[in-house]
């Protein structure tokens, strides 16, 4: 292994904090010192949140959108895509069913859909607490005002994902039309103002990303101090301007996630969907290299198949119960366990108390 390589990882480990040359020559990781990043996360995640693996059921309760972003199959200019939307009693009645099978934490996810009013989804949210009795609700709902953000958070929503895609500037204004880096990161600061739980994340093998790009992401995100980052490659869709370009790369994938569990030791890292959709072991291989969480879909199979950001996505039994049993094997096969409760981030009062 190179000597530099070597004493970046000695300093990762150490004080989870690096320059951005430095992660670059983590990303520049090859054959052993890739195993050796991936055993070095591993053992951050271990240290500081223990052997749980957290799962979160996902619903995709619509898959309309107002933006036009050139990587997403939701695109508004998408016309071939069938479009669906969950009322209020689907959305509580999918949730029930998750809550019954063991899934303490239900995220709500769809494409920036202006149909749900602020008031309609903060009625969902209190429902889902009250009613369904669920132990922790996600939003990830895209760009919002800062008053909706306010109004779910007094319903109950514990936390929010938004994730800022690329730190590039000038590429996320490309890749997201009409939209702004700066805007992204205006609303994850009400976020954090208003008391939520901070999800981000980036997408790894966008046309246009460098490592510098990447270094970029993973430092933005220790900056911003997450309490979860998703970090999936590109897959692209054949209805995209982006259609033939090539996906994300899996080892490259694995780095990124590795080099944000050693900067960010105690945030929810999921081996994330996408992984899973680019390499059969994908979400297993991210549990070896730092994740700690997992999302089943548990969108009802009428409508699982058209929430195509990307095609071919993993983990599309029709049977839950059967998904479910998989993704436990899995994590038993890895000497690991499936976590109990919310599943909070250690860092708040009532999270997790594993931490070192």
């Amino acid at each position: 292994m190179r000597q530099e390589f070597v004493e970046v990882l000695k300093k990762a480990r150490g004080s989870h904090g690096l320059e951005r040359h430095e992660v670059i020559v983590l990303l520049q990781a090859r054959g052993e010192e890739v195993d050796a990043l991936g055993r070095a996360a591993d053992g951050v995640r271990a240290a500081f949140l223990g052997d749980e693996v957290h799962l979160r059921g996902i619903i995709e309760f619509s898959n309309y959108c107002r933006q036009n972003c050139l990587y997403c199959g939701l695109r508004r200019d998408n016309r071939k895509l069938r479009r669906y939307r969950l009322t209020p009693g689907e959305i509580l009645a999918t949730a029930r069913k998750a809550a019954g099978l063991g899934l303490p934490t239900i995220v709500l996810q769809s494409g920036e859909d202006p149909h749900y009013t602020a008031p309609v989804l903060a009625d969902i949210i209190r429902r889902l607490k009250g009613e369904v009795g669920v132990g922790a609700v996600t939003l990830s709902v895209g760009e919002r005002s800062f008053e909706d953000y306010r109004l779910w958070r007094e319903a109950g929503a514990d936390r929010y994902l938004l994730k800022h895609e690329t730190a590039d500037a000038a590429l996320f204004a490309r890749l997201r039309p009409g939209t702004t880096l700066q805007d992204r990161l205006l609303r994850l600061k009400w976020l954090r103002e208003l008391g939520y739980q901070v999800g981000s994340g980036n997408i790894v093998g966008l046309p246009g990303q460098s490592l510098e790009t990447l270094a970029a992401d993973i430092l933005l995100m220790r900056e911003l101090d997450v309490e979860m980052a998703g970090i999936g490659p590109f897959i692209p869709h054949p209805q995209t301007p982006l259609a033939k370009e090539p996906p994300g790369e899996l080892e490259l994938t694995l780095k990124v996630l590795a080099i944000a569990r050693l900067l960010l030791p105690r945030a929810h890292l999921p081996a994330t969907t996408a992984l899973g959709t680019i390499h059969p072991a994908g979400r297993r291989l991210g549990l070896c290299f730092g994740a700690n969480v997992i999302m089943p879909d548990t969108t009802p199979p009428p409508y699982r198949c058209y929430y195509q950001i990307y095609p071919g996505k993993a983990g599309m039994d029709d049977e839950m119960e059967a998904t479910l049993v998989a993704l436990k094997n899995m994590i038993h096969s890895l000497n690991r366990r499936v976590g109990r409760g919310p599943g909070h981030s250690p860092k708040i009062q009532g999270g997790m108390n594993n931490e070192v």
